[in-house]
C-alpha cells in the first residue's frame, strides 16, 4: 500500500524542490524515481516551456518522466512496487479539471472534488509511495474572477483532501519547510 505525502507552498517558494530532495531520499533507499508531470510542455507556452525546462535539469536523468495532465488515478495505480512517484503539480491538475473535464450531472465541482478523492485513494492504493505537489493558492491576492475564485476554492477544498489522507504534509515558505502532520 502507497503512502502519500503532500507538500504545500506558494509560488516560486521552493515547493518541489523540497518534494525532490524527498524522492531523493528514498531513491538513495534504493527505490526507482517516477516524476508524473501534470502539465504538458506546448509550444504556444514558452513561459511554461522555461518552467518546465528549469524542473527537468534539477532532476536525475534515471527518474523516469510521465506526462500526465488529467488521468492522475490511473498514473498512480500503475507504479511497480518499490518505487516513489513525485506528482508536481496538483494545482495544475485542477486547472487541467477544470477546463477539460465535460460538464458532468451534479455539477464540475463535485465532478472534480470526486476525481481528487479518487486520487487519494489511488495514492493509498498504488504499490509505490506518492510524494505529491501543490501549490497553496489561499494565502495571496482574491483573484478578480469569478473563474479565478472557483479554482482558489476548489484547490483549497482538493489540498483538504489530501491532506486529510496523507501521512504526512508539508508547507514550505521562502525555502523553508514546517511539518504540518
Amino acid at each position: 500500500m502507497g503512502r502519500l505525502t503532500l507538500v504545500l507552498g506558494g509560488s516560486r517558494s521552493g515547493k518541489s524542490e523540497f518534494a525532490e530532495n524527498l524522492v531523493r531520499e528514498a531513491e538513495r533507499a534504493g527505490k526507482k524515481v517516477v516524476y508524473i508531470a501534470t502539465c504538458e510542455s506546448r509550444p504556444e507556452d514558452p513561459e511554461m516551456a522555461d518552467r518546465i525546462d528549469r524542473h527537468r535539469k534539477r532532476r536525475p536523468s534515471a527518474w523516469r518522466t510521465v506526462e500526465e495532465p488529467l488521468a492522475l488515478e490511473e498514473a498512480l495505480l500503475n507504479l511497480e512496487s518499490g518505487s516513489v512517484a513525485l506528482v508536481d503539480c496538483l494545482g495544475l491538475w485542477v486547472s487541467n479539471l477544470l477546463f477539460f473535464l465535460p460538464e458532468q450531472q451534479g455539477g464540475q465541482e463535485e465532478a472534480i472534488l470526486r476525481r481528487v478523492r479518487a486520487f487519494c485513494r489511488a495514492a493509498s492504493a498504488s504499490a509505490a509511495d506518492v510524494v505529491a505537489v501543490s501549490s497553496e493558492t489561499g494565502l495571496g491576492v482574491i483573484p478578480p474572477t469569478p473563474l479565478g475564485r472557483l479554482y482558489r476554492d476548489l484547490l483549497g477544498l482538493a489540498n483538504q483532501e489530501a491532506a486529510r489522507s496523507a501521512g504526512e504534509a508539508w508547507l514550505v515558505v521562502a525555502g523553508l519547510s514546517l511539518k504540518l502532520k
